[in-house]
């Protein structure tokens, strides 16, 4: 294995160590938002991620897809590789035998019916990590449903938790069950494998469904139903909209702040800001009388204007913020503190203490690195131009 990426830079420079991943090889072979994230976050820290996209590409890309693509590939290089061919699952099973991960993303059962299912690639490499990520599981009566996050929130429970008292479900903009449910869970298993597989020499299939990740995470409706044996209206559990302590509350101009004085101490400083101390008593008050709170705390915040409230409260200590624009946070003081935008980019949000994150703004162009990566897997030249005129690479 390369002790770094191709075409990063060295991550041991100036006195740091090398990123922790550099050791991992990863083949993506996912497609949707999910798999690319899981792996845009392994080589941000430093793993050799190898995209597999499809030989043919699509007859039309939208803009929105094309910037997708950009942002969620840095750090990253591909091949194009058409794996309906029998050589070119040939050379993908070659890759695999020296890779450590695969993500894959396809829906139950087509991976086998590949040839390149997790029990093909087990026999050639026995410490394979294999990670496929699905909208309900490899098993049960929805495996093969087709969905994307809007139908994973609906069918974990989680959809019906979101929005105002008495609407309809909200929806998000952002993807929940794609991001927590696919890529961080499988991100947090792909890591805990690898560790095993370092130690005993065994790798794991890891079996992701987003629908079970948005359950297992819902542990505040859950503590609800079970403290009371009954589930909170949308809108009106602790932290969904039913306390006035933990809200939005809209500004004269129509701009919004939040809310979040839970403990005790900020709400009462909030409240002495207000000049209102009698509500202090209200804090966590429900049903009606947090109604009527809310209401009150409306018609203060909804008397001024946004710049006003965003200059009373940036020196009280209260947990009350302005609502920023993705526009307004992208630029803000804290942001560039941390070195959170490139080039109109997120940056990794991990920070390691002698460590650099990778951040490559660059993505790959999908196929440029198609014969570089043959080569280092072994094929000769001719290999390869044949390879080529077949249409199995591109």
């Amino acid at each position: 294995m390369p002790d770094s990426p191709p075409g990063l830079p060295d991550a041991g420079s100036a006195g740091r160590n090398p990123a922790p991943l550099t050791h991992v090889r990863v083949l993506d072979l996912s497609r949707l938002l999910p798999g690319p994230m899981a792996t845009l976050h392994m080589a941000d820290l430093g793993a050799d991620v190898i995209r597999i996209e499809p030989v043919v590409e699509e007859e039309s890309v939208s803009n929105i897809r094309q910037v997708l693509h950009r942002l969620l590939n840095r750090n990253k290089r591909a091949i194009r590789l058409d794996l309906t061919q029998l050589a070119g699952r040939e050379i993908f099973l070659r890759l695999a035998k020296d890779a450590d991960v695969i993500m894959e993303g396809f829906r139950p059962g087509v991976a086998d019916r590949l040839g390149i299912g997790y029990e093909a690639i087990r026999q050639l490499n026995p410490r394979i990590v294999y990670c496929s990520i699905s909208g309900y599981g490899q098993t049960g009566p929805e495996r093969l449903r087709a969905g994307h996050d809007i139908n994973y929130l609906a069918s974990a429970g989680v959809a019906d938790q979101i929005g105002v008292s008495g609407e309809a479900p909200a929806i998000p903009n952002l993807q929940v069950g794609d991001l927590m449910g696919g890529s961080l869970t499988s991100v947090m298993g792909i890591l805990a494998a690898l560790i095993d597989a370092q130690a005993r020499g065994r790798g794991h299939y890891i079996d992701v469904s987003m629908t079970d990740s948005l359950l297992a995470h819902s542990v505040l409706p859950l503590a609800t139903m079970t403290a009371s044996c009954q589930l909170a209206p949308r809108g009106e559990d602790m932290l969904s909209g039913g306390l006035a302590c933990y809200n939005y509350y809209r500004a004269q101009d129509g701009r919004y702040l939040a809310v979040g004085a839970l403990e005790a101490k900020f709400w009462e400083r909030l409240c002495d800001a207000l000049g209102r101390p009698d509500l202090k008593s209200k804090h966590l008050v429900r049903g009606e009388e947090a109604r009527r709170t809310r209401h009150e705390l409306q018609t203060i915040f909804g008397s001024r204007g946004w710049d006003h409230w965003v200059c009373l409260f940036r020196d009280v200590d209260c947990c009350v913020t302005p609502v920023l624009t993705l526009e307004e946070a992208m630029a803000s003081a804290q942001s560039q503190a941390r070195e959170m935008v490139m080039e109109s980019r997120f940056a990794s949000p991990l920070r390691m203490d002698g460590v650099r994150i990778a951040a490559d703004p660059q993505p790959p162009v999908a196929g440029a690195q198609s014969c570089e990566i043959l080569e280092a897997a072994g094929y000769r030249t001719a290999e390869i131009e044949a390879f080529l005129d077949a249409r199995v690479i591109a």
